[in-house]
């Protein structure tokens, strides 16, 4: 039996037990990974606020393999994607396909 859950209007997901078929935004950004860049600010920022080990040189790589894990959790709100995996939120501006930041999940 499949459950269809509403989030926001962008953004819906289809249960089927434990398996979770993503749709819309989702595909939207995973389609376009070869777009995804970000400047050397938003390099910095997003190596701080991860805390991401000097043997991370290309921080756009790994970025794309955290959104293309089947367990990124993405998300469209206005204008940006939010990409929710592995206990951290990357943020992606959703016309230029820049990754804007990156945090920590909050507890």
């Amino acid at each position: 039996m499949a459950v269809a859950v509403l989030d926001n209007p962008i953004q819906i997901r289809f249960l089927v037990g434990n398996n979770k078929c993503k749709m819309n935004a989702e595909n939207e950004l995973q389609k376009n990974l070869d777009k995804l860049h970000t400047t050397e600010l938003g390099v910095e920022r997003i190596k701080r606020n991860l805390s991401l080990d000097e043997g991370i040189n290309d921080v756009v790589s790994w970025c794309k393999t955290k959104i293309s894990s089947a367990d990124a959790m993405i998300t469209r709100n206005g204008k940006n994607w939010y990409v929710n995996v592995d206990h951290c939120i990357i943020t992606v501006n959703a016309y230029s396909y820049t990754i804007i930041t990156a945090h920590k999940e909050k507890k």
